[in-house]
């Protein structure tokens, strides 16, 4: 599977971003995908995660109400849309396709190439 995610930038606290991942090379409804991220000096980890046909979303505690992950299959994208960013939030975005459902690295099978989101105070 290949992905590419872009859509990341700079933006103030309090603002909003749109991050898009397009797949390829797998049939794109047979994929269990997900969005991560990695902070600097920090580990990389979980952001959102959604099901095959979209039905079913989980999210970090740490963005649940202000992230919102959705796919259109029919376009062979992911999306992540991230609202009322705060500083914390600044990190190398990765969207991930994962052998499994569940919140974990261990689970991602590919990732995609990372785009940064950078959230001034």
């Amino acid at each position: 599977v290949q992905l590419q995610a872009y859509g990341g930038g700079l933006v103030q606290a309090g603002g909003s971003l749109r991050l898009s991942c397009a797949a390829s090379g797998r049939t794109f409804t047979s994929i269990v995908m997900g969005w991560f991220r990695q902070a600097p000096g920090k580990e990389r980890e979980f952001v959102a995660v959604i099901d095959r046909n979209g039905g079913s979303k989980s999210y970090a505690d740490s963005v649940k109400g202000r992230f919102t992950i959705w796919r259109n299959n029919a376009k062979n994208t992911v999306y992540l849309q991230m609202n009322s960013l705060k500083p914390e939030d600044t990190a190398v975005y990765y969207c991930a396709s994962l052998k499994w459902w569940a919140q974990t690295t261990a689970s991602v099978d590919y990732w995609g190439q990372g785009t940064l989101v950078t959230v001034s105070s």
